[in-house]
């Protein structure tokens, strides 16, 4: 996150770090998001799904939100993932060979990532909606009643 102030970045662009040149797109970018994102939010949202039922005594309102919120985030992240990988190394390749080619690869980046986004917000909202509609539901028994 430091490389983001301009001292910071200043400092890594004079000593020639790879964060300012070609492929900047790959790192930080492509592996902080497949780590917080990818890892650290799935991981999050499976823990809920499988504690929320057991604390509360509830169920979880819909299995089918489940599987929606899941695959809308692992669309999208991955989406995201693939976007700044191919962007990456094909920035690198033009600020290594043909600058005014930049602005035209630009041009299609933006849509793309939006629409990796949006996926990753669908399963964001598909998941909390999940989570308050559980909440708000009646308390019943998780267990099979003999």
């Amino acid at each position: 996150m430091l490389q983001v102030f301009p001292p910071i970045r200043a400092w890594l662009d004079s000593i020639g770090s790879p964060y300012g040149g070609p492929g900047h797109m790959i790192d930080p970018l492509a592996h902080a998001h497949m780590n917080l994102v990818g890892g650290v939010v799935t991981l999050a949202m499976g823990t809920t799904y499988y504690l929320l039922p057991r604390l509360s005594g509830k169920r979880i309102y819909s299995q089918r939100l489940v599987q929606h919120s899941f695959w809308w985030l692992f669309i999208g992240v991955y989406g995201f993932y693939t976007t700044q990988m191919v962007f990456g190394i094909w920035e690198g390749y033009l600020m290594l060979h043909d600058r005014s080619a930049m602005t035209h690869a630009h041009h299609f980046y933006g849509p793309i990532v939006a629409v990796a986004g949006t996926c990753m917000a669908v399963g964001f909202m598909v998941y909390f909606s999940n989570i308050v509609l559980t909440l708000m539901g009646p308390v019943e028994s998780t267990r099979a009643e003999g």
